[in-house]
């Protein structure tokens, strides 16, 4: 009976909807819960510390080579000192951090290709314990043929999360691979506190500027829908976005009029889109030049921090670090309140 070898089945995750761990005598279990969009599956892995036997789902760790496709993992394995345990990566263009970086110049991780159709040659070369995957959808074959090669894959949902701590405390998932749980859990709560106490700060603002975000595509202007984590930031930056009342947790596709019609007046405008000047903003469309925000030089893009090879810095390490987002957003919203403080993601447009 498994409730005799139980140690802590109670889970320690709290605020990540998307895996769940639990601890028994001899093994941990992790489940990933929502792997992909609108999934109804939960894919149970028991990881063990004893040399492993060959039962499916078994991974024995701490892992010791791994390859993660997407730019989100890598701060993780940053954070918990095990970059140098990366050995493949696919697109490695988009890696921004410094320390990974270096690591792909001196040949240490691998080019894979391109993400949806990864080397598989090369990959059986390296012999990973682990290929860490998200996938949009259920049916992904390039990562059926990977685990028929007999290497394990993990798909990681961060992406779905719904709030920003929800996303950072994936670094759970990884602590537990590596066999360094207690290291994450201290990691996590230190930006779960930081982030916390920033939102405090936020809290105390004795104004609430204006907000709207986005840009158009094409004739379609996207911006956050009201139960977005982007929504979220700007809620806990205590800032009035014009659409958080709006329902959906993804973007909104609005018409250009009725962005203009509500947001013209806005205090703030955050992400204007890709646009990097304001001279390219400008040519872009002649009515951009109408909103309140333009005229008064502020607004504010994350796209201008980038890697070396050309990857947003903001992509890559937001999601491990929501808490300086908040902080870039509260510095934005509110500048006398986090006096000393310098932006990380954000810059104002040029």
């Amino acid at each position: 009976m498994e409730s005799a070898e139980e140690i802590n089945t109670k889970s320690t995750i709290k605020y990540a909807k998307g895996f769940d761990i639990q601890h028994f005598k001899n093994y941990t279990k992790l489940s990933i819960k929502a792997p992909y969009q609108n999934s109804t599956e939960v894919f149970e892995f028991i990881l063990t510390r004893n040399k492993s036997n060959s039962e499916l789902n078994t991974i024995q760790i701490p892992i010791n080579s791994i390859v993660v496709t997407s730019t989100t993992h890598i701060p993780m394995l940053e954070l918990l000192q095990v970059e140098n345990k990366l050995v493949g990566f696919p697109n490695t263009d988009y890696v921004s951090s410094p320390k990974t970086r270096n690591l792909i110049a001196n040949g240490f991780v691998k080019e894979l290709g391109h993400e949806e159709s990864i080397n598989t040659e090369l990959l059986l070369d390296l012999k990973p314990d682990l290929v860490v995957g998200f996938s949009l959808n259920s049916n992904n074959k390039m990562f059926s043929v990977i685990e028929k090669l007999g290497i394990p894959v993990l798909l990681n949902g961060d992406w779905l999360e719904e709030t920003p701590l929800g996303r950072a405390e994936w670094i759970k998932f990884f602590g537990v691979l590596f066999d360094k749980e207690k290291m994450a859990d201290s990691i996590f709560n230190d930006i779960e506190k930081n982030y916390l106490e920033a939102k405090d700060i936020a809290s105390k603002a004795t104004e609430k500027p204006t907000v709207i975000s986005g840009g158009l595509f094409k004739d379609v202007w996207n911006l956050p829908a009201g139960d977005s984590f982007e929504a979220a930031f700007l809620k806990d930056a205590n800032t009035n976005y014009l659409w958080k009342d709006s329902k959906g947790k993804g973007s909104l596709s609005l018409n250009i009029e009725n962005v203009f019609e509500k947001g013209k007046d806005a205090d703030l405008w955050i992400s204007p889109s890709y646009y990097k000047t304001f001279e390219q903003l400008n040519n872009a469309n002649v009515i951009y030049s109408k909103f309140v925000a333009f005229q008064s030089n502020n607004i504010f893009t994350y796209v201008n921090k980038q890697g070396e090879k050309g990857g947003i810095l903001y992509f890559e390490l937001a999601p491990a670090r929501p808490d300086l987002v908040l902080k870039d957003l509260i510095k934005i919203a509110h500048p006398n309140l986090l006096k000393d403080y310098e932006l990380n993601f954000y810059e104002r447009l040029n």
